[in-house]
């Protein structure tokens, strides 16, 4: 019985970060923010070093960073690894951003890594913890290695 409970959560964890990765394509803010638990805690990409509880719910933050973004969004989840119990979970993934801005053809792509923690509340998977990073140059510079690829 638990191999189908986790084959079930892994599935409904699985459809949910694939809604997002079309919610991120879409700009759509309001799905985005709605997989956020009311208690979540999320510690993103760009300042500030962490968000948390009702500003992750809100999609404002989410409109206006997409309101920023000229041309059109590209976004992948690869190598996503879902570990599913009853009620809790965590996944892990290489992502893939890309943008065209500044009416230049070029799409501009980075990679970084993501972590996320879920919890089923009421049959429904939250998201309560997200993390997302990339690696940095240890040779001085401390530039972000926004050009690495997997």
């Amino acid at each position: 019985m638990t191999t189908t409970i986790q084959s079930q959560a892994e599935v409904q964890i699985r459809q949910l970060l694939a809604d997002r990765e079309g919610a991120m394509r879409e700009r759509d803010a309001e799905l985005l923010a709605g997989h956020f638990g009311p208690d979540a805690v999320r510690f993103d990409l760009a300042p500030p070093l962490q968000t948390s509880g009702p500003e992750l719910q809100d999609p404002a933050g989410l409109r206006a960073w997409f309101a920023g973004l000229e041309g059109g969004i590209d976004y992948e989840i690869t190598d996503l690894n879902v570990t599913a119990g009853e009620d809790v979970a965590y996944c892990h993934s290489l992502n893939r951003l890309g943008e065209t801005s500044d009416g230049t053809p070029d799409l501009w792509v980075m990679w970084f890594r993501a972590t996320i923690c879920l919890r089923k509340v009421d049959g429904t998977w939250q998201i309560t913890h997200e993390h997302t990073s990339t690696p940095f140059y240890m040779d001085g510079s401390f530039r972000a290695a926004t050009d690495l690829e997997p």
